[in-house]
């Protein structure tokens, strides 16, 4: 039996032909007026909820369940926050990777200060209080500004907040948006998978819209990932699974994801699972793998296209490259490079840019062979084919890259043809308003 992915609303996942298939069902808010039942809390036994006033909030998501297992993935920028050393010494620590509850604090990073760690350890005390959970099964993270004090009293209070929130009910709208700092909008999908006469669901939470170039590693003894985002599943699944998996969607989605370029000192992405399915992670290996990439991809592309600023998503597929690492150098440098993104800010088809991107991004290439087009999901026109220049002043084609150029949606496809690897990543484009924000920020 064939696995397929049902498409059912506009998001950019596609099927195969396949008749006898399990499903994916792919879901975002849009999919359910009811949005406060989505994202991390729709799988079963999850809760969240959220308090934001002024420039600070804070988010809990919690599973009651004792054998609810974390992983998660961590900045390799190495000035990290202190909710990142937190985090990765106890995941370290831990043999069976049992967490149940993540608390994240929104409007300073806690990063670069005197008492960094303790405030950081005051906010897990306070949240282990009140969930009545141990110290050592809570995990942390924050955004913000970095260098400045933790207000603890305004945070006490934000958590406090938050807790009483999550008492009353979960709410993924105020979990999502309580987290948020220079974002435009909340970030959310979900998605249900069928395995047999049983459904394991998944869903996700993220916050990010500048300083983003996720470098997540994987080093020896931990994975490594302002993004923040917290994906929950009730698959049941082993630490070493779940390890595994998380580093494989990172790799695959926010490790291809660049707004500006700057690398946080706080990117965190946390992976919960705890079991209430009744599926196990042997039952659906290859869809549940497949359905985790898509949610981290989907939250990826929410990021891109939230960039502090833009107006457009970017999307770059790289085919045909000789090695997976060309694939994503070449990828890679499209959406980095400032040119493109004011390129693509300006709706200005200077498809040489990207060219000279490919070009010195280090990847093998060949330029009397490679072909380049831009398209906006429907359609789609050659700039480059064969290594001969198709799109010049005057040509239909140069007139269609205009039209496509307007799209609030943008891919560029390059065929190598060096081999069979290939690499999609995702940015945005560049333009006045990034500079406001970020002239402004701590002002």
């Amino acid at each position: 039996m064939t696995n397929r992915l049902k498409k059912i609303d506009k998001s950019f996942i596609f099927a195969d032909d396949k008749e006898d298939s399990e499903y994916i069902i792919y879901k975002t808010n849009k999919d359910n007026n009811d949005k406060k039942q989505m994202g991390v809390v729709f799988p079963k036994g999850f809760k969240a909820n959220g308090y934001k006033e002024g420039k600070y909030g804070v988010t809990i998501v919690y599973s009651e369940n004792p054998n609810t297992v974390c992983s998660g993935v961590f900045t390799s920028n190495k000035v990290y926050a202190h909710p990142v050393k937190y985090c990765k010494d106890l995941l370290l620590s831990s043999d069976d990777k049992k967490f149940n509850a993540i608390v994240i604090n929104s409007g300073n990073a806690n990063c670069f200060t005197k008492d960094g760690m303790q405030d950081n350890n005051k906010m897990v005390k306070v949240t282990s209080e009140l969930l009545n959970v141990s110290e050592n099964h809570i995990l942390s993270a924050s955004t913000g500004v970095i260098g400045r004090k933790m207000p603890m009293d305004i945070i006490v209070d934000r958590v406090e907040k938050a807790y009483s929130n999550l008492e009353v009910e979960s709410n993924n709208e105020n979990a999502s948006k309580a987290i948020m700092t220079t974002d435009a909008f909340n970030k959310s999908v979900c998605i249900e998978i069928a395995v047999n006469d049983k459904v394991v669901k998944m869903g996700g939470i993220a916050k990010g819209a500048g300083m983003i170039a996720p470098n997540m590693q994987k080093p020896k003894n931990l994975l490594h990932a302002t993004m923040l985002a917290v994906v929950t599943t009730d698959l049941e699944i082993s630490a070493n699974d779940i390890e595994n998996c998380l580093y494989d969607a990172t790799e695959k989605s926010f490790n291809n994801t660049v707004v500006d370029g700057d690398t946080s000192t706080n990117d965190s992405l946390f992976l919960m699972a705890n079991g209430e399915s009744g599926v196990k992670y042997e039952e659906c290996k290859e869809l549940f793998d497949k359905a985790l990439s898509l949610v981290c991809q989907e939250l990826a592309k929410l990021m891109a296209r939230d960039g502090e600023g833009a107006g457009k998503l970017v999307e770059v597929l790289v085919k045909g490259a000789n090695t997976q690492e060309d694939a994503k150098k070449a990828s890679m440098a499209v959406v980095r490079s400032l040119l493109v993104k004011t390129a693509v800010f300006g709706n200005d088809p200077n498809w040489g840019r990207i060219v000279a991107a490919i070009g010195y991004s280090g990847a093998d290439m060949d330029m009397n062979i490679f072909d380049l087009s831009i398209g906006d999901f429907n359609e789609s026109t050659y700039l480059v084919k064969d290594g001969v220049q198709i799109a010049d002043d005057g040509t239909p084609e140069l007139k269609k890259a205009e039209q496509l150029m307007q799209k609030e949606k943008i891919k560029f496809v390059i065929d190598l043809k060096r081999g069979n690897f290939e690499n999609t990543s995702f940015g945005c484009d560049l333009g006045h308003e990034y500079v406001r924000i970020n002239a402004e920020y701590t002002t």
